[in-house]
C-alpha cells in the first residue's frame, strides 16, 4: 500500500476545499440554516407532531442527509473530472499508484469534506430546535457509511461526465428529487399505501430511515434492512469503479 501517494492525493483535495471555503462550507451551511428557519420554526410551529417527534427536530435528519448526499457526490465527481479536465490524470496513472489508491485518496478526501458539512449542520441545528441521538455511535455510523457510498457514486460521476453539464445532470435530476421524495421532510407512514410501496423503490429512503432512527429510535424501516441497502450500494459502487480501473473506460478525457 502506497500511503504516500494516498496522503498527498487527500491533502490536495483537502487543500482545494479550504482554498475556496465560502463555497465548499459556509454556502451549504447557510442554505440549510435557511431550510431550518423556514420547515423547523415558521411551518414546524404549525406542524402536529410526528411519532412523538416535533416537526423542527424531526427534520433535522433529513437535512442532513440532504446536504450530505449532493455534498458526497458534488465533492467527489469535481475531484476526479478535474484531473480529466486539465490532463493532469496522466500523471496519476503514470505513477507508482495503484486503482485502488487513487480511489482511497479522491473518494476518502470528498467523504471527509461531507462529513464535516454533515456535523456542522448537526451543531447548527442545536441553534433552531431541542434534539437528542438516542443512538450515537449508529448515528456516526449511518454518515460515515453515507459519505462513502455516494462519494464513491460521484466518482464514477465524474469519470462518465464528459463535460460541467454532465457532471451536473445526476445530481440535480436525480439525487436532489429522490431526496426530497425519500422522506426528508416526512414520514413514509403519512402517504397513501400506494404510495408507500412506491417509495420503498427510492434506496434513499433506506439512509434517511436508518439515520432518523439513530435519533429518534423510530424510522419507517427496519434498521437492519437500511444496513444492508447501504452495503449493497457501497459493493456495486467498488465493483463498478474496479471494471473502469480494468478496461479504462474513460479514464481519460
Amino acid at each position: 500500500m502506497n500511503f504516500e501517494a494516498i496522503k498527498a492525493i487527500y491533502i490536495f483535495e483537502m487543500t482545494r476545499t479550504f482554498r475556496t471555503l465560502l463555497q465548499s462550507l459556509v454556502s451549504p451551511v447557510i442554505s440549510t440554516s435557511l431550510y431550518f428557519i423556514v420547515f423547523g420554526t415558521a411551518i414546524g410551529s404549525r406542524m402536529e407532531d410526528i411519532s412523538e417527534v416535533p416537526y423542527g427536530a424531526f427534520i433535522v435528519p433529513g437535512l442532513i442527509m440532504l446536504t450530505v448526499l449532493t455534498q458526497s457526490i458534488s465533492n467527489a465527481a469535481f475531484g476526479i473530472y478535474f484531473p480529466k479536465f486539465i490532463g493532469t490524470i496522466n500523471e496519476i496513472l503514470s505513477a507508482p499508484v495503484s486503482a485502488f489508491e487513487i480511489v482511497i485518496g479522491y473518494v476518502g478526501a470528498a467523504a471527509t469534506k461531507s462529513m464535516m458539512i454533515g456535523i456542522i449542520i448537526f451543531i447548527t441545528a442545536h441553534f433552531f430546535v431541542e434534539i437528542s441521538v438516542k443512538h450515537p455511535v449508529w448515528m456516526v455510523v449511518f454518515l460515515v457509511l453515507t459519505c462513502v457510498s455516494f462519494s464513491l457514486f460521484g466518482f464514477i460521476i465524474g469519470i462518465w461526465a464528459k463535460n460541467f453539464e454532465q457532471l451536473n445532470l445526476i445530481p440535480m435530476l436525480v439525487i436532489t428529487p429522490l431526496v426530497f421524495l425519500g422522506g426528508s421532510f416526512y414520514s413514509i407512514s403519512m402517504l397513501p399505501e400506494f404510495w408507500q410501496k412506491v417509495s420503498f423503490f427510492n434506496p434513499v429512503v433506506y439512509l434517511i430511515s436508518g439515520f432518523r432512527w439513530s435519533f429518534f429510535g423510530s424510522s419507517d424501516v427496519a434498521i437492519e434492512v437500511s444496513i444492508m441497502a447501504i452495503l449493497l450500494f457501497s459493493s456495486f459502487c467498488l465493483y463498478i469503479i474496479s471494471q473502469i480501473f480494468k478496461f479504462g473506460y474513460k479514464i481519460k478525457q
